[in-house]
């Protein structure tokens, strides 16, 4: 999610400043702030930190389904509406995750380089290679974070070697779990863990390792949005509809405990459809 999506909505609702919200709207020394400070993703921050700009602080899983051949992902963040920026998916093609310093392109390019056949290694590797680094001073290739699953499970993630601490990655069995600005290695081995040991439908697994995720101790800026978007061809309600689930918290208290109350609302739907 790029900075200047983040920037238009500052000037429109002010700025989050320790806990609430202040109604201004940027005067010509935040303006300057802003330009020498794209480094940093936007998010919700105190007086004190406002001179900087932290990137997508995130914690995500990317996972595939060999029974049902559902794939997809979600994410949780200390910034809102991070669903926005972070997942891409199309059905038999695969899903992508992009954050930490993140050039939103990169979901985009994964989907169609796996859409051409590529690898996901050859996707990671690919979009890197091509990346023009732009703004190496204030958007550095370096803290790309990003993974790319192919519509089979397979699976490449990459941490560059700027992500904020801490920042990693770890890759199961049809899965993958990746952060930045978290509280540990701890975040992500729980989520592969609980991806790995929770039955059901997709939906439900990858909550599972949103949740140990959290548990583990997430972003350690605390939560405030989260996503899942889920996709099989012809899978969806309604006619032509590839998408089985695309679910945003963009602002809550408790993102994850919301996402669980839709998730389980779309499990009874799912029930209700197929007669049990």
């Amino acid at each position: 999610m790029s900075v200047l999506r983040f920037v238009g909505l500052l000037a429109i609702a002010g700025f989050v400043a320790a806990g609430s919200l202040v109604l201004r709207s940027p005067d010509a020394s935040t303006r300057s702030m802003l330009a020498e400070s794209t480094e940093r993703e936007v998010g919700v921050v105190s007086d004190a930190e406002v001179d900087r700009w932290p990137p997508v602080a995130t914690f995500s899983v990317l996972g595939y389904d060999p029974e049902s051949g559902e794939v997809g992902g979600a994410v949780q963040s200390r910034v809102f509406s991070v669903g926005n920026g972070v997942l891409w998916a199309e059905a038999n093609v695969g899903v992508v995750a992009t954050q930490a310093i993140v050039d939103v392109s990169y979901g985009p390019q994964g989907i169609e380089l796996l859409r051409q056949g590529m690898a996901p290694a050859e996707v990671v590797r690919t979009i890197l290679r091509n990346d023009p680094n732009p703004q190496p001073e204030r958007w550095t290739i370096e803290g790309r974070q990003f993974s790319v699953m192919d519509a089979r499970g397979n699976v490449a993630t990459h941490t560059g070697s700027s992500a904020s601490d801490w920042a990693g990655h770890r890759i199961g069995l049809h899965v993958s779990a990746q952060g930045n600005i978290l509280a540990g290695e701890a975040v992500v081995d729980a989520m592969i863990e609980a991806f790995e040991a929770t039955e059901g439908h997709l939906s439900f697994r990858l909550l599972a390792a949103l949740e140990a995720g959290q548990a583990a101790g997430g972003d350690r800026r605390g939560m405030q949005s989260a996503a899942m978007i889920i996709v099989k061809e012809d899978a969806g309600v309604w006619l032509h509809n590839d998408v089985v689930l695309r679910l945003q918290v963009d602002d809550s208290e408790s993102p994850i405990v919301e996402m669980r109350r839709l998730v389980e609302i779309a499990g009874r739907q799912r029930d209700r459809i197929r007669g049990r």
